[in-house]
């Protein structure tokens, strides 16, 4: 690190600092997003799904208006997530600080780098209390040693680092394109049965009750409506039959128990397991794991070779194998890639799998996507927390149409599943690439055509 760099007090390189700890906002339903701890996330805001209504903004907000590009920072459950402000109008809930740096002295996209640094990091942490749950204070955080170079540099590294961030976050977006067109193939021909509909609309045969509503919705259309090819039209049928199970389903199709739609093996809930650090043992996956439709196995712990494909062999995952949270937020789950291999499935996580000739790997996606978190809230038991499991997935009932068809659907939904895989596969060499320049170009140890030349062989 060169003599040019500075090492002054957190509280002297701010222009602003919003703490709006001590106060409980009345939160309504929409409005204004409101902006908690819990959505601050690995340098990320997560979507919103807290607000508070627009008559209440001014008198919330009036210890300081965050301003685009401030830094937030969680205070408490959890301490030291750091994410930057966005254009949007938002509201600060309660354990969020907001930090502005000195204009032309302290650029706010590199001090939120400089935040998730290793040293800023080990800093909060040592100067939190609490044993339960720990947090800072004001004081302590105003106390903060920040270590950075001359403005020009700030900007320079904030680049760098920005530019992976902002193309980890296009391949997320993306991403969530490709789940609502994948959702909506599916729901469209096995949840409204849209093709049903339309072929019993043309032949004018007569619709169930229950299911006018949506066949006056498609006659609307009228020619709006896109016909299926000729070829894949005829493979739906043109009428409706009555199930005790659930209800009016497309003549023909069947209903099924999951068991026999679905593979499924429940994780071995062994609590001894010979754990290790070494380099070529094998990760295992546990609920903590699973996080917003893919895994994250920084954090897992490892077993022996000899467990992983000793006794416990049969509970090693493949590719496309999916993995459902059991506990906590019922219904979680994540795709098994290639570069999660070889993993190990572990108490609190169940594996399914498709049945060669009976079901396909996007018939089942598009269940667990769309249907299955809903049958799981139904049937699960617990006080404390819910919690599911194979005698639970035994009490669902699944309508399965002839294989034939959900074979077309597999190819059509083909093409999105992969696209999505490659996007998480971008998403972690990218992460991989920001979270290895981040410590070396903030503590200068890495510089600026140094970075520049490792991002480029990256593309």
């Amino acid at each position: 690190m060169g003599s040019e760099w500075n090492e002054q007090r957190l509280e002297d390189c701010m222009d602003a600092i919003i703490d709006y700890r001590g106060k409980t906002p009345k939160k309504t339903g929409c409005g204004v997003p409101l902006i908690t701890a819990k959505i601050i996330k690995k340098g990320r805001i997560l979507p919103v799904s807290e607000y508070i209504a627009e008559e209440d903004y001014e008198d919330w907000m009036r210890r300081g208006i965050p301003l685009t590009g401030d830094v937030v920072l969680t205070t408490e459950a959890p301490l030291g997530e750091v994410a930057q402000l966005d254009g949007r109008k938002i509201a600060l809930a309660q354990r969020v600080i907001t930090l502005r740096g000195k204009e032309d002295f302290l650029d706010n996209t590199f001090l939120k780098y400089l935040l998730m640094s290793h040293d800023v990091q080990h800093q909060l942490d040592g100067r939190g209390t609490g044993t339960t749950v720990k947090g800072i204070k004001q004081s302590e955080l105003r106390e903060v040693m920040l270590i950075f170079p001359e403005f020009g540099e700030q900007k320079a590294i904030a680049h760098v680092l920005g530019a992976l961030d902002d193309r980890i976050e296009l391949n997320r977006r993306m991403n969530e394109t490709l789940e609502a067109m994948a959702q909506a193939l599916f729901k469209g021909w096995f949840v409204d049965f849209d093709p049903v509909i339309d072929n019993a609309l043309a032949r004018g045969k007569e619709i169930p009750e229950d299911l006018r509503e949506r066949a006056a919705a498609r006659a609307a259309l009228g020619d709006k409506r896109k016909p299926l090819p000729e070829e894949i039209r005829t493979l739906f049928p043109d009428e409706f039959t009555l199930s005790d199970e659930l209800g009016w389903i497309p003549e023909g199709w069947e209903v099924k128990d999951l068991p026999d739609v679905i593979d499924f093996l429940e994780g071995p809930g062994i609590r001894n397991w010979q754990y290790t650090d070494d380099e070529d043992g094998i990760k295992f996956i546990n609920i903590r794991c699973i996080q917003n439709g893919d895994l994250k196995l920084d954090t897992a712990n490892k077993l022996t070779r000899e467990e992983a494909f000793g006794k416990y062999v049969h509970f090693q995952l493949s590719v496309d194998d999916i993995v459902i949270s059991t506990s906590g937020t019922l219904g979680r789950y994540a795709f098994i890639r290639n570069s999660h291999l070889p993993l190990s499935l572990n108490t609190s996580v169940i594996r399914f799998r498709k049945i060669e000739g009976i079901s396909t790997l996007h018939y089942i996606a598009g269940y667990v996507e769309t249907k299955l978190q809903r049958e799981l809230e139904m049937r699960a038991t617990g006080s404390a927390q819910l919690n599911f499991g194979p005698m639970h997935l035994k009490q669902i009932k699944m309508l399965v149409p002839a294989i034939q068809l959900l074979e077309v659907h597999n190819a059509d939904a083909h093409n999105i599943f992969r696209k999505r895989q490659s996007n998480l596969d971008n998403i972690d060499l990218l992460t991989n690439l920001r979270d290895t320049l981040l410590p070396k170009l903030i503590s200068g140890e890495l510089r600026i055509p140094d970075a520049e030349k490792m991002v480029e062989e990256l593309n």
